[in-house]
This record gives C-alpha cells, structure tokens and sequence, in this order.
C-alpha cells in the first residue's frame, strides 16, 4: 500500500510541476520565442503524463482527461520539433514555414476534438490516435535530432546548449519508457518525465551555483595606452574573424579569445570605449548590413539581418535607425537613387563629348 502511495506520490508530482513550469515559462517577464516554446513543450508532456497517472491509479478517468492527455500526445512530438528550430535559428523567431506547420497541426488537433470526441469514440483514440501519436512523437524525435547534428555549428552556447539537448535525450527517454510499458508498467512513462524534469532541474541549479560571477570593475581606470592598445586588438580580432556574425557571441567567448580577463574587458568598452559589449557587437553588425544592402540589392532584409548577426529584426531596425538615421529600406533606396543619379551624369558627360 505504502509503495502504491509513493508510486502515486512521484508520478502526479512530475506532471504537476510540469504544469506549473510551463505556465512559469509563458508568462515569466519577456519570454522569447524559444522560451514559450519550451512551454508549450513542457505542457504536453505534463498534460500526456497527467492522464497516464490519472488512468492507472483513477479506474473511472473522466473522458476530458483521458481526450486532453491523448490530444496532448499527438503534439509532443511537433513542439519539440519547434522548440529545436526556434534555438538553431539566428533570428530566434518561427518563419513561415512553422507558422504554417503549426497552424495545420493546431487545426487538425482541434478537428479532432470537436468531431470525433472520446466520450463517442473511445476505440477509435485508443487505436488509431494513440498509434499516430506514437508514431508523430518518433518521427519528430528523429528529425529534431537530425537537425541537431546537421547544424550543431549553430547550437547555442554555454547554457542553452545543455538545455537544448538534455531537452531532445529527456524526451527519448520518455518516449522509450512509454513503448516499452508492455513489459515494465504503464506509469513508467510518467515516472520517467518526473525523473528528467527533476534531473533538469538539479543541472540547472548545480551549474547556477558553479558559476563564478563576474569581478566588479577596478577602482582605478585602465591607462589610455594600455587600453588603446587591446581595444585595437580587439578590433583586429573581430575584423579578421568577425565573430560579431555569430548570433550568440558573448562577452566571455570574446574574453578568451584576446585572452584578457572579461570584467577587464567589459570595463575597457564600457568606461575606456563608452560603448557596452551588446552596443559595439550592434554597431559592427549595421556596418555589416550595410555593405549587404549596398552589395545585394535584391536580397530580403530578413535575409540580410540573418547574416549579420541580428537575432531579431526588431533588434536589427532599432540599431540600424540608431546609427543612420533612416530605416534599412530607406537607406536602400537612398543608395540607389544616388548610383542611379551618377549613371545617368555620366551618360548625359559622354553625350555631350
């Protein structure tokens, strides 16, 4: 009886906390477009594990439980797939395509509530709904994964790597757990979401704590020929290498490579420069789009913004109209206008000769 209490006990807990992380997640300050993500995410595997734990345990499951968790199966496997584009792309925001992919699977899981509910069609969300969910959660594990090694160089870094892949393992440990409850128990599908969400969570915290926080500035300023020496070094490392295209360049990464001290170098760009990191990494990514404006007239600005840098095109238009002024197509068109203007003098020059 005991074990029953206790079987019960870190079963539902997993799912309820899942359902409180998740709405933590989507309302938590300014989320990102990763981080609701990960939400909806957590979301569907708490909703799915809730409605595992509520039918071992509960033999008369109301029918809206039992329809929820299985709607919520159907859609695990697409969140995750979401999740992994929305960290792998440099814009940090859904394109086209999962908006359309998304809406077609919001749709098709809503039809299917509405026309085919469990409480008239049990046998058919028991047969045909539970395989496909099955089968949509390994195909988008597969594909998620894929992608991961396809494009690991765009993996971001330091903490939001690890999240991204514990996030891919934890979900194909659950997934294995739930084909293989035939020969174990039911509920160890639940189970084993309690034990990744937990484990996460310890990660977290353990790397939270090992983290050494940054040396506060010297009371002293850096010399101006000490300081104008390695804010050149600076410029001829990110010159040489660009580093400033890579969308999660940091300040600790650009420490290590000049191979200075970070809080050394934060106070060489904020007191000695007059420019925070995030700035000067802004500034160098406009001078960028604007030899791409000038250089690829044809090309999109999304597109533009992409290979700059820029994370998000609102960031992009804001430090692009801080530094010129104008907007992104405005200056395109000023451009043109003035090439447009130089051709048409020449051919009026040799016209007249």
């Amino acid at each position: 009886m005991l074990s029953e209490h206790l079987l019960f006990f870190f079963s539902a807990l997993g799912a309820f906390n899942g359902l409180a992380l998740a709405l933590y997640l989507w309302f938590a300050g300014k989320a990102s477009v990763a981080q609701r993500a990960l939400a909806v995410l957590i979301l569907m595997v708490s909703v799915r594990t809730g409605k595992s734990v509520a039918f071992y345990f509960l033999p008369d499951t109301p029918a809206s439980v039992m329809q929820a968790g299985l709607t919520a199966c159907l859609l695990i496997g697409p969140s995750l797939y979401f999740f992994t584009r929305t960290n792998l792309c440099t814009s940090g925001e859904w394109g086209r395509f999962e908006l359309v992919h998304g809406s077609l699977l919001t749709i098709v899981a809503v039809s299917l509530n509405l026309f085919f509910p469990y409480a008239d069609y049990a046998s058919l969300w028991h047969s045909a709904i539970v395989s496909t969910g099955n089968w949509l959660w390994l195909i988008y594990l597969l594909i998620s994964t894929a992608l991961l090694v396809q494009q690991r160089h765009r993996l971001p870094a330091g903490s939001a790597r690890l999240l991204l892949l514990g996030v891919t393992a934890g979900l194909w440990l659950i997934w294995l757990a739930y084909l293989t409850s035939g020969f174990t128990s039911y509920i160890v599908g639940a189970l084993s979401f309690s034990f990744v969400l937990y484990l996460c969570g310890a990660v977290a915290w353990g790397l939270r704590q090992g983290q050494a926080p940054v040396e506060p500035y010297q009371d002293r300023r850096i010399p101006a020929a000490e300081a104008a020496a390695e804010l050149q070094q600076l410029a001829n490392l990110m010159s040489g290498e660009r580093l400033y295209l890579d969308p999660s360049l940091t300040l600790a990464r650009v420490s290590r490579r000049l191979g200075i001290p970070q809080a050394r170098l934060s106070q060489l760009l904020n007191d000695n420069n007059g420019t925070p990191f995030k700035h000067y990494v802004a500034q160098l990514r406009v001078v960028e789009t604007q030899r791409l404006l000038l250089q690829q007239p044809a090309q999109t600005l999304e597109a533009i913004a992409e290979a700059a840098g820029f994370q998000s095109m609102s960031t992009f238009y804001a430090a692009f109209k801080k530094a010129n002024g104008c907007t992104p197509a405005l200056f395109r068109e000023r451009s043109n206008t003035t090439e447009t203007g130089f051709s048409s003098a020449g051919t009026a020059n040799k016209t007249l000769i």
